[in-house]
């Protein structure tokens, strides 16, 4: 069977950054994800389209197709006085926040001082190019359960 929407799709894989190093990578537990849904980077789940199983391939994937181009604006101060009070702010701590429609926005801290904390709430491999290489497992065709559950069920898949 080769991937198509609605199929379900395991995989191994290894991404790097452009650089070469490793930055993720399934590490003998494949991913599982449900083709055509947005569960995985748009260029990779193009690239992944009309595979089967036992396939491998490279590709690189632009950052638009990936986790987005940075966002200047998506960097921004907080003072002090607007963070809990038993909190210990520290570069690299990742935190949340509910947004005022009820949302919540994820940032990491990438300064803190005295006075302020500033926040990043791009993506971390935001504006970076996505080396991925990829070793489909297996494919199937979804089951309406997972469909309507939006994830893969039963043993060796996600649940």
């Amino acid at each position: 069977m080769k991937v198509a929407k609605d199929s379900v799709v395991r995989f191994d894989y290894v991404l790097k950054n452009d650089g070469g190093d490793v930055i993720d990578s399934s590490d003998g537990e494949p991913l599982a994800y449900i083709h055509g849904h947005g569960q995985i980077v748009p260029g990779l789940e193009r690239a992944m389209g009309g595979k089967a199983a036992g396939d491998r391939f490279d590709v690189r994937i632009a950052p638009a197709d990936g986790y987005g181009e940075r966002d200047d604006d998506a960097i921004f101060k907080i003072p002090r006085s607007r963070l809990p009070k038993d909190l210990s702010p520290k570069v690299g701590q990742e935190l949340a926040s509910r947004t005022p429609d009820g949302g919540v926005m994820r940032f990491r801290l990438v300064e803190v001082t005295e006075e302020s904390v500033t926040a990043d709430a791009n993506h971390p491999l935001a504006g970076e190019s996505l080396n991925f290489s990829v070793s489909v497992v297996e494919v199937r065709s979804a089951t309406t359960e997972e469909l309507e559950h939006g994830h893969a069920h039963g043993a060796g898949w996600a649940h």
